[in-house]
């Protein structure tokens, strides 16, 4: 069995979750597969080998890009500096910008205007909403046609759905001089849903640094000791059981070991929350994302990098956070 974990930056509803899952589903080769909302990440665990033919993990990337969302490799690092978020936080402001100056005018309407004047603010209205649901609405409407375009709906099918028909038919009754119409309402809903999609993005945001903050706590590698001594720089995915490691002071632990030799204080405030070092010796056990304080360790791994204590701990936030810790989806077998 192996694992992949893809980037899937188009996630946003469990519509979009049961997709994706559905399409993974589907293949022989994967025995299981998750989707986490907040870090937009799809997790796979899948067979090598199926029926004596070799897998292809190019076909899972195929199988989530044939329902309309793009995918690449999962990176720790990734999504900082969002700048979906001040995409955002731009169309917030559009739209409540606009949606106030339609309400001015649907104010004056309301309050007795004369027939002449109505019509005019009413073609005001129209010429501020027309550009401000092009430009705010266009997270809504790009994901509703992506996902029409593949056969399949979403939440934002009917939000689309909505404004627009909100939007036309308040343009026809302007254009027949009819008494009322709504533009006020279609801007003011458009606001309303962008500040809601903004603040789910940003929660959604703070649970990514958490679990980002996490990952920087493991380093990228270590020096691994062959047996005839030599020191070889290496990727902390590298790493087996087994393997010895030098850590020098001031080093994180990759990964979960023993010490073998060696002597040295470890801040282990990742663990249990105390910052007061504690001292460790020829066979104790360390954890990985411990800070080595004092002098040099040689260890032995006991665990490679996807089992270590870090990942563990990642493993249990990403579950807690999207409250979907048994919902791993299982192929049908037989």
């Amino acid at each position: 069995m192996r694992q992949t974990d893809l980037s899937v930056p188009g996630v946003h509803c469990g519509a979009c979750i049961t997709t994706i899952e559905t399409a993974l589903r589907e293949r022989s080769e994967v025995e299981r597969a998750r989707v986490n909302l907040s870090t937009r990440r799809v997790s796979i665990v899948w067979k090598e080998e199926v029926a004596g033919k070799r897998s292809d993990p190019g076909e899972l990337v195929r199988a989530i890009s044939e329902r309309g969302y793009e995918t690449h490799i999962f990176t720790p690092g990734e999504g900082e500096g969002d700048a979906v978020l001040k995409q955002l936080i731009r169309a917030v402001a559009v739209s409540g910008f606009a949606a106030a100056n339609i309400m001015l005018l649907s104010v004056s309407v309301w309050s007795g205007a004369d027939a002449a004047t109505r019509d005019l603010f009413h073609w005001v209205s129209a010429m501020i909403a027309g550009p401000t649901l092009i430009y705010a609405g266009r997270f809504f409407y790009q994901s509703a046609w992506n996902a029409l375009r593949h056969g399949r709906t979403n939440m934002d099918v009917p939000i689309a759905l909505a404004v627009t028909l909100s939007y036309a038919m308040s343009l026809y009754e302007t254009i027949g001089h009819g008494e009322h119409a709504w533009f006020d309402a279609t801007v003011t809903l458009l606001f309303l849903l962008l500040i809601g999609r903004t603040l789910d993005h940003m929660m959604r945001g703070r649970a990514r640094s958490a679990i980002s903050g996490l990952a920087r706590l493991s380093p990228r590698g270590a020096t691994v000791l062959h047996a005839d001594g030599s020191p070889e720089y290496r990727a902390v995915s590298e790493i087996e059981p087994g393997e010895r490691l030098m850590i020098a002071a001031g080093e994180r632990i990759p990964v979960d070991g023993c010490v073998v030799s060696c002597t040295s204080d470890l801040d282990r405030s990742v663990v249990n929350g105390e910052s007061e070092p504690i001292s460790v010796s020829s066979g104790d056990a360390v954890e990985a994302g411990t800070l080595n304080l004092t002098g040099p360790l040689v260890l032995r791994a006991t665990a490679n990098a996807r089992n270590s204590f870090v990942a563990e701990i990642m493993g249990l936030m990403e579950a807690a956070e999207g409250g979907r810790a048994l919902s791993w989806c299982h192929p049908p077998r037989g």
